[in-house]
């Protein structure tokens, strides 16, 4: 089958869509499939169409189905998608939905949040991961904590630096951040922080194999995004047995259950705080994070993901 595979990033893009797109694209190939990505569907055949992003694709989707409107056509639901364009830009949003034969999404939750009408096309589909080559060896000199994710306002990006200037003065723990600024602003904020806060070390923009480098010294993952599709990075640090502590936010919930441990109230410094000298001091709390997190661990095993992508398409 020749899938036409849509995504608003462009090719160079390191973005969460991005990301996701070119994992789809080797993942699809793998199962046998071919697999051409665009930005914009620029009237290549295919004989369906996969567009990562309601609102931002909504131009190639509406294309794609006037000019085979018996192809099947598959829409991808992003975080953005689902918490906010849906309300902001409903008209474009709403009709991607409307004109998909099946709806995909990320994490468990996302029912929830669409309209009713359009939940017996929605499909979940984990996002996989694979297990760290050699094994973890955190820091003893320091607690380390990494956030991985680009600054911007739906990730929440310094609520763990913050979290960490209130910790006690005899607290090791340093925050380590992987992500791009989105803008000189940002940047300039991330500078900022590491002047007046000794805990907060922003490395900026890095590859895949320079995160997983940082799972294999880090003691635990802070993911505090204030709205999200369901974030790989929250399988990735399962996999490789890093225990997170996330917003108590749909698209976290969604992903680790809702008994998980290790959550706190979206956008609360104090009680991140809180749960960071926890995770640091009290190695029974660490164990029941890990525990909590090993039970997850098989949702995001390749070969579920594969299986379940195509039997989705078996059955358009």
């Amino acid at each position: 089958m020749k899938i036409i595979l849509i995504t608003p990033a462009k090719k160079q893009s390191k973005t969460g869509n991005r990301v996701t797109a070119n994992r789809w694209e080797r993942l699809l190939r793998g199962i046998g499939h071919s697999v051409t990505v665009q930005s914009d569907w620029d009237g290549t055949p295919g004989d369906m169409m996969v567009a990562l992003h309601a609102w931002r694709s909504a131009s190639s989707i509406e294309q794609f189905r006037e000019r085979f409107p018996g192809h099947p056509l598959v829409v991808a639901l992003t975080g953005t998608d689902i918490y906010r364009f849906q309300h902001s830009h409903p008209e474009e949003t709403l009709r991607s939905m409307e004109m998909a034969d099946a709806l995909v999404c990320l994490h468990d939750l996302v029912y929830r949040a669409i309209p009713e009408s359009h939940r017996e096309k929605l499909h979940v589909i984990h996002q996989s991961a694979v297990p760290l080559k050699r094994s973890r060896r955190p820091s003893v000199r320091t607690f380390d904590v990494c956030v991985v994710g680009h600054l911007r306002e739906e990730k929440d990006p310094f609520k763990a630096a913050c979290a960490a200037r209130t910790l006690p003065e005899q607290s090791r723990l340093r925050v380590i951040h992987l992500g791009k600024a989105h803008s000189d602003e940002w940047a300039e904020q991330a500078r900022a922080e590491m002047k007046i806060n000794p805990r907060y070390h922003w490395r900026g923009e890095v590859g895949a194999w320079q995160v997983r480098q940082q799972f294999l010294k880090a003691h635990a993952l802070v993911h505090s995004s204030i709205m999200e599709g369901g974030a790989n990075v929250i399988s990735e640090a399962l996999i490789a047995d890093v225990p997170i502590i996330a917003s108590d936010i749909d698209g976290n919930v969604g992903l680790l259950g809702k008994d998980y441990p290790g959550y706190y109230p979206v956008k609360d410094t104090g009680a991140l705080c809180d749960l960071l000298q926890r995770v640091e001091t009290d190695q029974n709390f660490l164990r029941r994070l890990h525990k909590h997190g090993n039970e997850r661990k098989h949702l995001f095993a390749p070969e579920l993901e594969s299986r379940h992508w195509q039997a989705l398409l078996d059955s358009l």
